[in-house]
């Protein structure tokens, strides 16, 4: 399907691609009243990730330095399954572009007529149109019961794989009780979750507080994982990895160094006070070691096998994949993996094999067995 070159030798899944989705995509999808709201800002001034209305971006004021970024999109499946292609990448797992942004809309009607929307747009117009391109559901936040219906509704959908759940912005964190029925229907239709963050300037935590750093540098360098890592210490502590087995989880576009942390931090505080989660029935670092991560944005220290010493700690070979954040800016190419420190039967790993292990899939994009059957023989 691709020339891959000095690649040939790997299957790539890529966990982490985006898609520009814009609110004249939407309108055909939308409920009325609120398809009315997407018709009166098709015309308004647009930013990368900042469209009044539609990716309410709150850090847009801040300069670039000269020239800016270069901020390319991906609008159509051929565009993007040609990229992959050059790429060297085989299957891709798709998310939104400006609906990254979902999760701080203040109304709860409006965010879930989106997510409809985009639903069923990237089940109409993108997941499975070409070879390779497969869907995740976008699950509102704020309305968790509408969010089951969507993932009931589109669970047998070929080119669906899983369910994104937004973090950017997120005012009550995974875990809380509230969001109960996305992670019972998760399980039940045997669809992982990935857990997903953005830069944004935020009432919400953890990004109140980031306004307080004058550069993208610092803002950028903390909000994804810190996100990851409190939505993380969240679903540990209120033992949503006790009460959904059956549910994989993934943590994206954080990179992978903070994981051992959380692990050795999480595991000292349990020790020293665990009768506060007697729920849980084994230490932390065992539920970290079964979540599954992207390696997006990749750590390049200077000596490779630092990397390799970092995934060890987390016991990451088995659980963490490949996810380049094409076609972003800081998008990282197959070789940051492949020209790493890790062995070449990790680099398989990472690149592909866990992957199609995660989402249940097989090199043509298939799912394995049937929905019903996922959360019984995994």
């Amino acid at each position: 399907m691709s020339n891959k070159g000095q690649y040939e030798d790997f299957f790539i899944v890529d966990a982490d691609v985006h898609i520009n989705e814009t609110p004249e995509d939407l309108i055909p999808y939308c409920d009325l009243p609120w398809r009315k709201a997407l018709e009166s800002i098709v015309d308004v001034p647009r930013r990368y990730l900042n469209i009044p209305g539609f990716a309410p971006q709150f850090s847009g004021n801040r300069p670039f330095w000269p020239g800016g970024f270069d901020k390319k999109t991906v609008n159509t499946p051929e565009q993007l399954r040609q990229e992959l292609t050059e790429l060297g990448i085989d299957i891709a797992i798709i998310f939104p572009d400006n609906l990254l942004l979902i999760a701080t809309f203040p109304q709860r009607e409006y965010a879930a007529a989106l997510a409809r929307a985009y639903n069923a747009y990237l089940v109409d117009q993108w997941a499975d149109r070409l070879q390779g391109l497969k869907g995740l559901i976008l699950a509102a936040p704020q309305d968790p019961h509408d969010a089951a219906r969507e993932i009931h509704k589109y669970k047998d959908e070929e080119g669906i794989v899983g369910v994104y759940l937004p973090c950017g912005g997120l005012h009550t964190l995974w875990g809380h009780e509230m969001y109960n029925p996305i992670f019972e229907a998760a399980e039940e239709a045997g669809l992982p979750v990935i857990f997903h963050s953005v830069l944004t300037l935020n009432t919400a935590f953890p990004f109140n507080g980031l306004e307080q750093f004058e550069t993208e540098f610092a803002r950028h360098a903390l909000a994804h994982s810190m996100s990851l890592m409190f939505n993380m210490l969240r679903l540990i502590e209120t033992g949503v990895p006790v009460r959904y087995p059956d549910l994989k989880m993934c943590f994206i576009e954080g990179g992978v160094s903070w994981v051992p942390y959380m692990s050795m931090r999480l595991d000292k505080e349990y020790m020293e006070r665990r009768r506060y989660v007697q729920h849980l029935e084994k230490p932390p670092s065992h539920y970290i070691k079964n979540f599954y991560y992207g390696t997006q944005p990749i750590e390049e220290p200077e000596n490779p096998s630092d990397l390799a010493k970092v995934i060890e700690l987390y016991e990451g070979e088995d659980t963490t994949m490949f996810a380049s954040d094409w076609p972003h800016h800081d998008f990282d190419h197959p070789r940051a993996i492949i020209n790493s420190g890790l062995s070449k039967e990790v680099k398989r790993k990472i690149l592909g094999e866990n992957a199609l292990a995660f989402f249940d899939i097989d090199r043509q994009g298939k799912r394995l067995r049937s929905r019903a059957q996922k959360g019984i023989l995994r």
